[in-house]
């Protein structure tokens, strides 16, 4: 309508003249464009009638591409039928030809076939002419080089009588083939005869209908153009004749519009002279009642806004001061004339509160970084440090923590004293003259710190030069302090559960002062920081005491053995302290016991389980029990220990046992779910023995446990650990057990406990994420003047000899003194051999 509203008349446009007092040549037809111009107007699809003409237009194309598309698929259809039909004839006839039958049953079927082929094929028009033997073999065909090539195609409908025809996309387009049987007199069939032709070589019907398609749809095109035209002229005639309510409302609605907006606008024209103001910007700019008219540098603007005005040139958000308010300008040019139009916006309450928004979301910014990064481990310093971290330097310049030294040992603070060490400091330089970390603090009566312990309560200090209080505790430090610009501080205690823990110092140098607004970011600050520091510090208690427990149950000093030298080594894990577990026990015969075990989990329960796992080992090797008799108890007891356990989890646990007997050199070793021991022979070589694996304890359900015999040469070193050691985040055991073999063997010629510090050097550069248990043995053979044996023969009367022989042999040691007790102890065991042997 806005479009068309540009041809009203000039009687329609409100002044009362009716149409028939119009000069000549002043009525409609004085106005009305060239007929080019109103069909252009017309065909164009922003005008009603061009959006009609181009709906037809569609239609029409719609329908045309329709009906072709209909003939062409009922064209192809019927060319399909043709060629098949003509395919079909032309084989039948072949095939049924005199002579056909009996060529295909002679010794030669090509030398007849070929010539009688290729002319049917050239006479009738046929793409190929081809004839088979039952068996699908060319006897003819137009390249003589596919002649006696067989044909993978079934024929099977056609050697049953039936005519048969498939339709195939060719080379040449879309092709049809008949393929009919050739019987001879007695019915046999004896060869085939299939015809192909190409579909575009059957006469097309759609040439001859599309010219009269196509001129249908151009005449319906024109009629429709024709159509058009006229509608748009009509519409023309129709809608030129707006009222004067209607251009009234028109203008009613822009006007309110206009002045209704919060936003002052204004109208120039191309020389800066102020056309239109609407109500806002009559208020922002104090403008007379008659500026409109004026040039926009005589209604009083400042002179910097109303050069930016009557310039004509493009500006966004351009700040300018009006009175006591201020404006952000924006100024567009517009229309051919050059001029422009400019809006204007009261940002005075705006950017205060932008600066308030600004100031808030970055406290709500420093306090969720402080949840994300404060307390990511479980170490009390660390807590500390990251606290600092975090606030510098968004909130201060420098940032200091004191812990009370209950704390640091995880112990409760109990308040006795409030003296305090410094664990950590951060700032924007490190020359800063305050206390170093590890200074002992012991704050004076009146010092901020002591005021905000004493109170519970965070305490500003705005002016540190005039802070009597906070001088007073050491003048030479704070005057340095001073001299480094150093000028206010908050200092915030640190509490949890009622408890005081330590207390946290904030200082400012190059910003500005802090405010009494920062006491409340800052007592956040500290409060999320000492839920930290205590959860960290409760966490090292329960871990020193289980480490304590578990340090308690493993063997102190092992004891000295002449078979093995042993070196050992336990390092719990970064998480807590688990179940690995060490042993060497003593047993009869100079032989030893090697033990090592694992118990899944952490923490107190898993140390607890280690210790009655140990207790058992003791009582069973009392007995003297095999290797694998003493896996089975043991997994006996860890399946009572989970039935007895109130939680769901299955206890669990791995174990390895050998038994060196250093007179022979054996040990036998049995394993239950537990990485098999590694060997470094005296030449320095490494393997890893092959030890049958039985389940973990609590798991075998009773199944048997094998045992192997491994021979150990003087000097080999058997190594037992636990997986902590070869098995880690990233690493799988393979990998692990690389690392150990090349770890080993550069220890050669090294005391067992050497080997232990390199091993661990070698596999654990970080902090390990399991324990690790790691026994390192080194072998020696008792000399033979140390070992006595006797053959004694079936006869009681042995037994005397035996006594005598045994009692001279300790003497000749020097253990004369034991020579009663070994007598009684001989006498019965050969007398029980000998008598029941």
């Amino acid at each position: 309508m806005g479009k068309l509203g540009r041809n009203v008349p000039s009687s329609r446009r409100g002044d009362g003249v009716p149409p028939e007092s119009e000069p000549p040549g002043a009525g409609p037809e004085a106005h009305r464009p060239p007929i080019g111009r109103r069909v252009r107007s017309a065909l164009t699809p922003r005008s009603v009638a061009g959006q009609v003409f181009l709906l037809q237009l569609v239609i029409v194309l719609v329908l045309v591409a329709t009906a072709v598309v209909v003939l062409v698929v009922q064209d192809r259809n019927r060319a399909i039928k043709q060629a098949g039909d003509w395919s079909l004839a032309v084989a039948q006839t072949f095939a049924n030809a005199p002579g056909t039958a009996a060529a295909m049953k002679s010794d030669n079927p090509t030398a007849v076939l070929q010539p009688r082929a290729e002319a049917v094929r050239k006479e009738t028009g046929v793409d190929y002419v081809v004839a088979l033997s039952p068996y699908g073999f060319r006897w003819t065909h137009p390249d003589p080089n596919l002649i006696g090539k067989h044909v993978s195609t079934s024929y099977d409908e056609a050697l049953n009588g039936k005519p048969h025809q498939t339709t195939f996309d060719s080379s040449l387009g879309k092709a049809v083939d008949s393929t009919v049987a050739v019987f001879d007199a007695k019915g046999t069939v004896v060869g085939l005869v299939t015809v192909g032709v190409t579909v575009d070589k059957v006469a097309s019907v759609v040439q001859r209908q599309l010219p009269v398609i196509y001129t249908a749809g151009g005449v319906a095109l024109l009629l429709a153009a024709g159509g058009s035209a006229l509608v748009s002229a009509r519409l023309r005639r129709q809608t030129a004749g707006l009222g004067p309510v209607e251009m009234t409302r028109m203008y009613e609605h822009h006007d309110a519009v206009l002045h209704a907006v919060r936003e002052g606008v204004i109208i120039l024209d191309g020389d800066g002279t102020l056309l239109l103001a609407n109500d806002e910007a009559r208020r922002l700019l104090a403008l007379p009642p008659e500026a409109e008219g004026r040039p926009v540098t005589a209604v009083g603007l400042s002179p910097a806004l109303a050069a930016l005005l009557g310039s004509g040139r493009a500006a966004t958000d351009q700040v300018f001061l009006a009175g006591d308010t201020l404006l952000a300008v924006n100024v567009r040019p517009v229309g051919p004339k050059g001029g422009s139009v400019a809006t204007l916006r009261d940002t005075t309450e705006l950017r205060a509160l932008a600066g308030r928004a600004d100031v808030a979301g970055g406290r709500l910014q420093l306090l969720y970084d402080a949840s994300t990064r404060i307390g990511t481990t479980l170490d009390v310093q660390r807590t500390a440090e990251e606290l600092a971290e975090v606030a510098v330097p968004r909130f201060a310049d420098f940032a200091t923590v004191e812990l009370v030294e209950p704390v640091l040992h995880g112990e409760e603070p109990t308040g006795a004293s409030t003296a305090m060490h410094r664990v950590a400091a951060a700032g924007i330089r490190d020359d800063a003259p305050l206390s170093p970390v590890g200074t002992r603090l012991q704050h004076v009566p009146g010092h901020p710190v002591a005021i905000g312990v004493a109170t519970g309560r965070p305490v500003l200090v705005e002016n540190l030069a005039t802070a009597d209080g906070w001088r007073a505790q050491d003048p030479e430090r704070t005057r340095r302090i001073l001299e480094h610009g150093i000028h206010s501080m908050i200092s915030v205690p640190l509490q949890a559960r009622g408890q005081l823990l330590g207390v946290v110092e904030f200082w400012r140098s190059e910003q500005d002062p802090f405010e009494r607004d920062d006491l409340s970011p800052a007592e956040e600050l500290a409060a999320r920081a000492a839920v930290c520091i205590d959860n960290a510090r409760r966490y090292t208690r329960e871990h020193i005491t289980a480490v304590t427990l578990q340090r308690s149950l493993l063997p102190g000093v092992l004891p000295e053995l002449s078979a093995l030298e042993v070196g050992h080594r336990y390092l719990p894990a970064q998480a807590g302290v688990g179940g690995d577990w060490y042993d060497v026990i003593p047993l009869p015969g100079a032989r030893v016991a090697l033990v090592v075990g694992d118990v899944v989990g952490h923490g107190l329960h898993a140390a607890a389980t280690m210790g009655r796992l140990r207790t058992a080992v003791h009582n069973f090797a009392a007995l003297d029990l095999p290797p694998d008799e003493i896996l089975g108890h043991l997994d006996d007891l860890i399946t009572r220990i989970d039935e007895d356990a109130a939680a769901e989890t299955i206890t669990g646990a791995t174990c390895l046992y050998a038994v060196y007997d250093p007179v022979s050199g054996r040990c036998v070793v049995a394993r239950a779910g537990h990485p098999g021991p590694a060997l470094v022979a005296p030449d320095g070589s490494v393997t890893f023995p092959d030890i049958p694996v039985a389940p973990p304890l609590g798991v075998g359900a009773g199944l048997p446990v094998e045992t192997a015999e491994l021979v150990l040469a003087a000097g080999s070193r058997l190594v037992l650990y636990t997986d902590g050691l070869v098995e880690a985040r990233g690493r799988d055991i393979d990998t692990g057990l690389d690392m150990l073999r090349d770890a080993l063997a550069h220890t050669d010629a090294t005391t067992p406990d050497d080997t232990c510090r390199a091993v661990l050097d070698a596999m654990l550069r970080t902090k390990a994420s399991d324990d690790v248990a790691l026994l390192v043995a080194r072998t020696r053979l008792l000399d033979p003047d140390q070992i006595a044996e006797w053959e004694v023969p079936d006869d009681p009367a042995a037994v005397s000899r035996i006594r005598a022989e045994a009692t001279r042999r300790l003497e000749a040691w020097g253990l004369g003194e034991a020579a009663f007790t070994t007598e009684l102890v001989l006498s019965e065991l050969v007398t029980n051999a000998i008598r029941y042997g």
